[in-house]
């Protein structure tokens, strides 16, 4: 490392894809000055993972399942949690400037190194000079949020692979979204396609976060397209959605809450 063990930014990673994680990790080594103490697959883990490791940095991806990025830096100042966050995020470079504030630094995917170091670097000037912490106040956590539902491509045209052509599809057509394979697939009601994005999270990231949700770490569903909940397991769901096929889609148990809650069941 590039400082010395006693001076290196205790660090937690958060992101629901484990390569995104191991490659942040790599990108610390080569910043240098940072310790990862511990990681976490969603947002309900890391309010624990923070609370017992008790980082100075905490990289937190915005879109995941369970509760979002800006979800888990809400809760963590309402704990008093004393920790600085930068946001790491798949959204485009032009809404990322409409909604930076000076109290929070944001990391956009793919992440590069020197613009890490930036980061690490922006902390620890705040550390050292007893700056604020870096987690904004609930307001501005508020209007951060509002100014992102704004600013994303809602309405946009997706273009889908079928076959040896793009078909275009609008967003609202959009009944599910899952990934096998490092390949996406995009059903609407009459066809089924691949898309170009890389992740479920930059394609997430280009919709209406609130109609379109990730039940699963590997499916996103249009929750105006559910036709039927149908009791699972473990007291969880399978979506049956409203494409030809009904397809049963399953919701993780971090989600399961949350359906639970938003349909009054």
């Amino acid at each position: 490392m590039a400082g010395d063990v006693a001076e290196a930014l205790r660090t937690v990673i958060v992101d629901d894809e484990r390569l995104a994680r191991e490659e942040l990790c790599y990108l610390l080594g080569q910043v240098g000055g940072v310790e990862v103490v511990a990681q976490a697959a969603d947002g309900l883990d890391a309010l624990d993972v923070i609370k017992t490791a008790d980082p100075d940095l905490v990289l937190l991806d915005v879109q995941m399942p369970g509760l979002t990025g800006f979800e888990v830096a809400r809760r963590l100042l309402e704990s008093g949690a004393d920790t600085h966050i930068v946001f790491v995020t798949a959204f485009d470079r032009h809404a990322i400037e409409a909604f930076e504030v000076d109290a929070v630094d944001y990391l956009l995917k793919p992440v590069e190194v020197d613009r890490l170091g930036t980061a690490v670097d922006r902390v620890r000037r705040r550390i050292h000079t007893d700056r604020p912490s870096t987690v904004p106040a609930t307001a501005e956590l508020e209007r951060l949020l509002q100014r992102m539902a704004a600013r994303q491509h809602r309405r946009e045209q997706l273009a889908v692979k079928v076959a040896d052509r793009f078909m275009l599809v609008h967003s609202d057509d959009v009944v599910h979204a899952s990934v096998e394979n490092d390949a996406i697939t995009v059903v609407t009601n009459s066809l089924s396609g691949t898309s170009n994005y890389r992740t479920l999270d930059e394609l997430q990231a280009r919709l209406d976060p609130a109609v379109f949700w990730r039940v699963h770490r590997s499916h996103l569903v249009n929750i105006n397209k559910i036709k039927e909940i149908v009791p699972w397991f473990s007291r969880n769901f399978l979506l049956r959605m409203k494409d030809a096929k009904g397809t049963e889609i399953p919701v993780s148990r971090s989600q399961t809450k949350r359906l639970r809650e938003y349909l009054k069941i």
